[in-house]
């Protein structure tokens, strides 16, 4: 590693969130920083990728370049295109997102996608996520605790070949301490509003209008940040599932091709 590690950083509400910049700033303290991150807001898009339009790239200044796709265009075109980057990154820093992404959240997540692509391409990611109002105390405060953390992560020993992907989220207000957790269950309201335009088609909004709630779970990210903690869940890139292998396996069974 040089003498100042290098990180990427990106995420789904775009270039010019103020989440983003406030990570940028507080990483600055110790690292070299790229910011590769959406042209426009991008939450929800979780790990889409554009393979069948082309994507357009804006230098905004040093080192913050803008790209006209999702999160997860932007740690690619981050990575791959000539020159970029000036070397390989030692950490992929992803947030600060405007919002929670508890539980069931990561899967749709964008914030999420871009740490998760980047460590798929075997680089350490941390993705950041940020509940209530997103004042500027708030965000300072969160990115001088996002960068400790990726501090400590850059310094962490980890198994020959597994690279570590983190979802951090920090609780409204001051924080009471950090806890490592696992992932809560966040349940949403859900429906189909279907609605007419002036020509008479039907149109759609989902999601219901109840909101969120999420039970109790010892040790979860939802309970954490409920009691005011910052929540630290390791995630996981292998998504074979060896309790199903049996079920896998009457599958395969039930006739030959």
């Amino acid at each position: 590693m040089a003498s100042r590690p290098l990180i990427l950083v990106s995420n789904d509400d775009g270039v010019h969130a103020p989440g983003v910049r406030a990570l940028q700033r507080a990483l600055r303290s110790f690292a070299d920083v790229v910011v590769v991150a959406p042209k426009y807001e991008q939450s929800a898009q979780s790990h889409a990728i554009s393979l069948h339009r082309p994507l357009r790239h804006d230098v905004l200044g040093d080192d913050v370049h803008a790209v006209d796709g999702t999160p997860v265009d932007c740690v690619y075109v981050a990575l791959y295109r000539d020159d970029l980057l000036p070397r390989r990154p030692d950490l992929c820093a992803s947030g600060i997102n405007h919002g929670p992404n508890l539980g069931s959240d990561v899967v749709y997540s964008g914030t999420v996608a871009a740490a998760r692509e980047a460590a798929l391409r075997g680089i350490p990611s941390i993705a950041f996520s940020q509940l209530g109002r997103q004042t500027t105390r708030a965000l300072e405060g969160s990115a001088e605790i996002a960068a400790r953390l990726c501090r400590r992560l850059l310094e962490a020993e980890r198994p020959e070949g597994q690279v570590p992907l983190l979802n951090v989220n920090f609780p409204e207000g001051s924080a009471k301490g950090i806890r490592p957790t696992r992932l809560g269950l966040r349940h949403y309201a859900e429906g189909v509003e279907v609605r007419s335009d002036p020509r008479g088609r039907d149109y759609y909004w989902i999601g219901g209008p109840g909101g969120v709630r999420h039970e109790p779970l010892e040790g979860s990210d939802t309970d954490a940040v409920d009691a005011g903690f910052v929540s630290v869940t390791p995630l996981r890139i292998e998504r074979t599932f060896p309790d199903h292998f049996g079920i896998a396996a009457f599958v395969a069974a039930g006739e030959d091709p």
